[in-house]
């Protein structure tokens, strides 16, 4: 099967990644310091800029900004991926099927991701939005604030944000935003 994929340099753009089979370890405190430490070493080697992103225990919402000139964002999140799996602890990886074993590739990332290019100032507001209020969607909190592992945090130190918001009323997204 082929995929397509819109490749914008220095585009900006709204991901989806999910683990094998939706297993839940993403937010282990050695994860996320992992996950940090993944984020770190790649932007190192291949800038882009975080603009929003959340961790969930089984799936990462982010948007991302490539440099000018530069569109492979597959590369990076391949090699993210690539650092988390080699250094995570074998408890979070799963048994092996044999197309994997094949391909010589360990079970913590579906193999695929979801991404959708950010076309303009609305879409980008929609889907940081989106992203700070992804663990209210899912019952994990009941305010955006109470999630820790979340650009939010930044939102509210930056003035972008109350610290409430999203916390007095359900927010409801169109259906084409996130499509996870």
């Amino acid at each position: 099967m082929e995929y397509r994929r819109a490749k914008i340099e220095g585009g900006t753009y709204f991901f989806t990644v999910v683990t094998h089979n939706r297993r839940k370890f993403l937010c282990q405190p050695d994860n996320i310091s992992l996950l940090r430490n993944a984020f770190r070493y790649v932007m190192e080697q291949h800038p882009f800029k975080i603009d929003a992103i959340v961790v969930l225990p089984e799936h990462i919402h982010s948007i991302l900004t490539l440099p000018d000139g530069d569109y492979n964002f597959s590369k990076r999140w391949r090699l993210i991926k690539n650092y988390f799996t080699r250094r995570c602890a074998v408890e979070y990886k799963a048994k092996i099927s044999k197309s994997r074993q094949n391909k010589q590739e360990q079970a913590i990332w579906q193999r695929r991701f979801w991404e959708h290019q950010i076309r303009d100032e609305k879409d980008f507001t929609n889907h940081v939005e989106y992203i700070h209020y992804n663990p209210v969607k899912h019952g994990l909190v009941s305010a955006p604030k109470d999630w820790e592992y979340s650009s939010f945090h930044r939102y509210v130190r930056d003035g972008i944000y109350d610290l409430e918001w999203g916390a007095e009323e359900e927010i409801l997204f169109d259906e084409s935003i996130g499509n996870e």
